[in-house]
């Protein structure tokens, strides 16, 4: 009888031993996969980064696209403006419109000095004039023989009136405005009509020639 008792405790104690891993083996599973879910949950809830972070345009920079839809990044410094790519080279930036008979005047003289130093000058042509198409731009270049850079975007009015600022022009300036900048610093500036050989003559002081 004494031996029937003791083995019937075993039992019994075996079984609740049995009961109490299990529970806590279905309890740690449980515990698992309620970490896996809240994981998953927050990972779902995070914006998916599918490529690196695109360089933020800081208020100091300028992004221009020329008539090929290619951007050009022109940055302002102390002294002045710089285009990226360009460094060691005399950058003039020529203000102007479409309309404007000096403009027209300017844009073989400009085409001349782009041609005469394609290696160590960069031509900016900026329009002054809102929502001009790129088609009224081409017909301008044929038209008048504008062969540097024409550049159409949403920064050039920003641009315009940062130069006409470092300039000290004021805001009702003449046109063309035309700026010349090496490195960043300012070498000099034109309002209205100017001749080329005035241009060129910077140019080559600005160059060591």
């Amino acid at each position: 009888m004494l031996k029937t008792s003791i083995l019937s405790t075993l039992f019994i104690f075996t079984l609740l031993m049995q009961g109490c891993s299990k529970d806590s083996k279905t309890e740690t599973t449980q515990t698992q996969t309620t970490k896996t879910e809240t994981t998953k949950q927050v990972e779902s809830s995070a914006p998916v980064v599918v490529e690196k972070a695109k360089r933020k345009i800081s208020a100091n920079e300028y992004i221009l696209s020329d008539l090929n839809s290619t951007q050009h990044i022109v940055t302002k410094t102390s002294d002045g403006f710089t285009l990226k790519g360009a460094e060691g080279k005399v950058i003039i930036f020529d203000i102007y419109a479409t309309w404007c008979p000096p403009c027209k005047a300017a844009a073989s003289h400009l085409s001349s000095i782009q041609e005469n130093y394609k290696d160590s000058v960069v031509v900016i042509g900026i329009t002054i004039e809102d929502d001009v198409s790129n088609e009224k731009l081409q017909e301008f270049r044929e038209a008048y023989t504008a062969n540097y850079m024409l550049v159409n975007s949403k920064e050039n009015r920003r641009l315009v009136d940062a130069i006409a600022t470092h300039l000290k022009v004021g805001d009702r300036f003449p046109i063309p405005l035309m700026a010349l900048y090496k490195d960043g610093v300012l070498i000099n500036h034109y309002v209205g009509a100017i001749q080329e050989e005035f241009i060129e003559s910077d140019i080559k002081r600005a160059l060591g020639k």
